[in-house]
């Protein structure tokens, strides 16, 4: 592996991951209140400031700001930040597991997971255009080349999308009120035209971890949650979901072992 491998594509992915992280951000902002996410120039969310180059830089403005803006000087919202530096980790984690076209495909998953996930953390929002475009950005991973192949994404989608439906339906129907939010279902069969019907169960098993996780830490500060508490459990699909993606690249599993080789003995004639 040259060095441009072993550190281009975790560079390159990580800067565009930064800066599609600021985006990220935005969206999960500006859109669950019908605010365009392309309105022109970059504005202050406080005071409608435009705003220079310079105040545009992921992670570096916030740090350089201190958190505000420099006109207003209202709070701009950590959430920005953290958006912007889960976008630059993916990226680089994504270019140093798989350098190549497969990190780059894996990158743009965990990308599109994480506006999912923003938007269902801070709307409870799951929208149908985001979960297509992660479900035909899977698709065409796999007529690139990418496994696993399009035959058993395109039964990860179906299946995906068919399970949750059911359970969201079954709970429903058992203790007459919503379980599941309608784009959970969408969500998860979304990630089935990625990783394939066969890792769907891990991911949900991940997921499902994820949320006792989150549970139990929200108990261990007192907080008491109740039976009809809400939590965005698309939050806890996109997190299981990349984690399942990104396991076997950092982990390979090991190759079958060889054939026994079989010695025969043949006699010596004198």
């Amino acid at each position: 592996m040259t060095p441009i491998d072993l550190w281009g594509w975790p560079i390159l992915l990580g800067v565009l991951g930064a800066v599609f992280g600021s985006f990220i951000a935005v969206v999960a902002i500006r859109w669950p209140v019908g605010r365009s996410v392309a309105q022109g120039r970059s504005v202050c969310d406080s005071c409608g400031a435009p705003l220079k180059a310079a105040e545009l830089v992921p992670v570096l403005s916030f740090l350089v700001q201190r958190g505000r803006c420099r006109h207003c000087h209202a709070a701009i919202p950590p959430s920005h930040a953290v958006t912007e530096v889960a976008g630059l980790a993916i990226g680089v984690v994504a270019g140093l597991a798989a350098p190549g076209l497969e990190g780059a495909a894996g990158a743009v998953f965990g990308w599109l997971l994480l506006a999912l996930a923003a938007l269902d953390l801070a709307a409870f929002w799951l929208p149908n255009l985001l979960n297509a475009a992660l479900a035909a950005a899977g698709l065409a991973a796999a007529v690139l080349g990418l496994d696993p192949p399009l035959a058993e994404r395109a039964i990860g989608g179906a299946g995906g999308f068919a399970v949750l439906w059911l359970v969201a339906r079954g709970y429903k129907a058992v203790r007459g009120r919503q379980g599941l939010g309608g784009g959970d279902p969408k969500l998860f069969g979304a990630i089935g035209c990625w990783l394939g019907w066969q890792d769907l169960p891990l991911v949900l098993l991940a997921a499902s971890l994820i949320g006792l996780a989150a549970v139990l830490g929200m108990m261990s500060t007192g907080r008491r949650v109740r039976a009809t508490d809400r939590l965005p459990f698309g939050v806890m699909l996109a997190a299981g979901a990349w984690a399942v993606w990104l396991g076997p690249h950092l982990f390979p599993p090991a190759p079958p072992p060889s054939a026994p080789v079989i010695l025969r003995l043949v006699p010596i004639e004198h």
